[in-house]
């Protein structure tokens, strides 16, 4: 039994009795919302294009330490194979449980929501204003849709952002390889002109 059953539970009643309009709303954050941390990233690089530096850097790097941290996630989750909530505690949700084998614990879609957030947001605040609260509206999705305890999504966020923090300040140092780019085919990737 963990400590937030009755939190889920309360959570996932509360989803039950909701106008069907906010559900579909939410199910549907909580399947394609994480295409909005792509375009954010793809904001961050393309607004970092003038400034070059470690700016640009951790930019073009943002990809890759999302999926960085979606691997050590993905550790732990084959390391602690927690069932899901809705498998264990047999209530109602908004979507339909996944199957057996499917670990709970951490959320992947929390950890990669927060990887992105913390990427954008390092790379460029203003839009980090907005990757920051969207990452949390989808660690609350998962738990409203019935697919994750709350202790499962604010670990996922802990990972993630734990993870991206360390990988993007670390991206930065490479800022002397991004500038070399300059004079090579990949100019586009790194300069305006």
């Amino acid at each position: 039994m963990h400590f937030d059953n009755g939190w889920y539970t309360w959570v996932t009643e509360q989803a039950q009795r909701a106008p069907g309009p906010v559900d579909t709303a939410v199910r549907l954050w909580s399947d394609y919302g994480l295409g909005l941390f792509a375009a954010l990233m793809l904001l961050a690089w393309w607004r970092a294009r003038p400034g070059g530096g470690a700016r640009l850097a951790m930019a073009l790097a943002a990809p890759l330490v999302v999926v960085a941290a979606f691997g050590a996630n993905d550790l732990f989750k084959s390391a602690v194979h927690e069932q899901r909530p809705c498998r264990t505690l047999h209530v109602l949700t908004v979507e339909a449980c996944p199957p057996l084998g499917d670990w709970s614990f951490p959320s992947n879609h929390a950890a990669i929501a927060a990887a992105a957030a913390v990427a954008v947001l390092l790379v460029d605040p203003l839009l980090g204003a907005l990757a920051v609260p969207a990452a949390l509206l989808m660690a609350a999705s998962r738990v409203w849709i019935g697919a994750h305890y709350p202790h499962d999504v604010l670990a996922g966020l802990a990972v993630g952002a734990v993870a991206a923090l360390l990988l993007t300040l670390l991206a930065g140092r490479a800022a002397p390889l991004v500038e070399r780019l300059a004079g090579t085919r990949l100019r586009p990737l790194v300069a305006v002109r």
